[in-house]
């Protein structure tokens, strides 16, 4: 992540031209994890998730953005509500590093060039990929590490709202759940061939994982000239 951070930065502080304004800052919060096993609450952050983020403002109303998180995944049956999980009582703990990028989109203009207080919802989506370890639950119930990585794909759906809280700096909140085309995050499905004899849960749903928390970027560049968006 240290790397990843570094090449950001170094990016940003290239020279910009008089048509664009960039950001570049951190995302800190919370992550919780929707699959076969653990609770299936929505929004229920149980573990830590940090990252940094890069915008390029087009327009007062779209950006591209990209965004590095690192968090942790974490599920526990016993904080279930389905009396069969808590009888089972599985639990999982893994980690992932999450490449998103896209586009966000405001509710209304915000352009940062403009004097005053702006304060916007926003969303956004793209595409996300997340290298994991991977899994499985032996025959005894036990955690097993499998001593293989993976890649998830998925699609951010990302809800939140930001605010300008001085010249150069933007705070902003966001809960951003992501569906992923895999279902191998909580070791319900092996990676290996040996997966027929330990999946288990519903193998046609994917795994879903969830971040909430804060946003904080620095602005800089020249003033934008938005005449041709």
């Amino acid at each position: 992540m240290r790397y990843l951070f570094l090449f950001i930065l170094t990016i940003a502080f290239v020279p910009s031209s008089h048509s664009q304004i960039y950001e570049v800052g951190v995302f800190a919060g919370g992550s919780n994890f929707i699959g076969d096993v653990g609770a299936t609450d929505y929004i229920s952050p149980n573990a830590a998730a940090f990252g940094a983020i890069f915008k390029w403002n087009r327009s007062p109303r779209h950006s591209w953005r990209i965004s590095f998180i690192y968090a942790d995944l974490e599920g526990m049956d016993s904080k279930s509500d389905d009396p069969r999980r808590v009888q089972r009582d599985y639990s999982f703990d893994n980690s992932l590093l999450e490449i998103s990028a896209g586009m966000e989109f405001t509710f209304f203009d915000f352009d940062l060039h403009t004097p005053g207080l702006k304060v916007t919802p926003y969303l956004y989506s793209g595409i996300s990929t997340a290298l994991h370890s991977n899994y499985y639950f032996d025959g005894n119930g036990k955690y097993t590490d499998e001593n293989v990585k993976s890649w998830a794909y998925g699609i951010p759906m990302v809800l939140g709202v930001k605010s300008n809280i001085t010249n150069h700096f933007v705070l902003g909140f966001e809960v951003g759940a992501r569906y992923t085309f895999s279902d191998e995050l909580d070791g319900s499905v092996p990676d290996g061939d040996f997966r027929e004899n330990f999946s288990f849960g519903n193998t046609n749903s994917n795994d879903w994982y969830v971040f909430t928390g804060f946003t904080l970027t620095y602005t800089f560049g020249q003033r934008p000239c938005y005449c041709n968006f």
